[in-house]
């Protein structure tokens, strides 16, 4: 486990009236729309200095607590919700979720694998991470910035680190559930990338039609006539020659 920074990290943010398509114009100045919200706290829009947010948000990522500058109050919350434009990758809008820094809250935590599984290194397994967060709850200057996930524990194939198997901490209590997966090694299974040309048979008729019959591969209207009428004379009764 380890802890975000002890270094207080501040961010200025201004109140906002604009909303919607109006407050477009906001972000042609650099700015970042944004929402404060919380428990007892009424909502608040407002827009924040996007390269000031970038670089707060490269420290303290969403487990950090960021004390934000409003009028003359110092908010304390957490980045929260980031939303990116499908195309540009800029940042749309982001939440910052008010706490109580005397109070547990549960929030999301990132896991980050460490060492070096034998099951992979010398046996060909593949390493698949399974969970990316941990859920658990703790004071907000007690959310760890991420939870190791010691991997040299996996000698075998099949082997996995469960959410029960992870070291338990003082700091924090976990609230996953124990028996989901976060780390396993599977076999290694290549795919097959010869190309499929196989090519159906033609169909070989080996008899000729008898008269009256029309081959399985060709039908038209004429030949079908031909067939019923060859079927009709067919099945017309044999008259006796009559006596002399």
């Amino acid at each position: 486990m380890q802890k975000t920074t002890t270094e207080k990290q501040t961010l200025e943010v201004k109140s906002r009236e604009l909303v919607g398509k109006k407050a477009k114009k906001l972000r042609k100045q650099g700015l970042v729309l944004a929402n404060i919200y919380g428990p007892e706290f009424k909502s608040k829009s407002v827009s924040v200095d996007l390269k000031s947010l970038l670089k707060t948000y490269k420290i303290v990522k969403e487990t950090g607590v960021v004390y934000l500058k409003l009028d003359s109050s110092e908010v304390p919350v957490l980045i929260k919700n980031i939303q990116k434009h499908p195309v540009t990758d800029f940042i749309l809008h982001v939440d910052f979720r008010k706490i109580d820094l005397k109070k547990k809250i549960e929030t999301a935590v990132p896991v980050k694998t460490t060492g070096v599984s034998e099951a992979v290194s010398q046996k060909g397994g593949v390493l698949l991470l399974q969970t990316e967060s941990i859920d658990i709850e703790a004071l907000p200057q007690e959310i760890p910035h991420y939870i190791e996930i010691d991997i040299s524990t996996i000698k075998e194939i099949g082997q996995e680190i469960k959410v029960s198997d992870l070291k338990k901490s003082a700091s924090y209590e976990i609230k996953t559930d124990s028996n989901k997966v976060v780390v396993s090694v599977v076999e290694h299974k290549e795919e097959s990338i010869t190309p499929d040309t196989t090519v159906a048979a033609p169909e070989v008729i080996t008899e000729a039609p008898k008269e009256g019959e029309v081959a399985a591969t060709e039908s038209t209207p004429e030949a079908e006539k031909a067939g019923a009428k060859a079927k009709a004379e067919e099945a017309k009764p044999e008259t006796a020659n009559p006596k002399k």
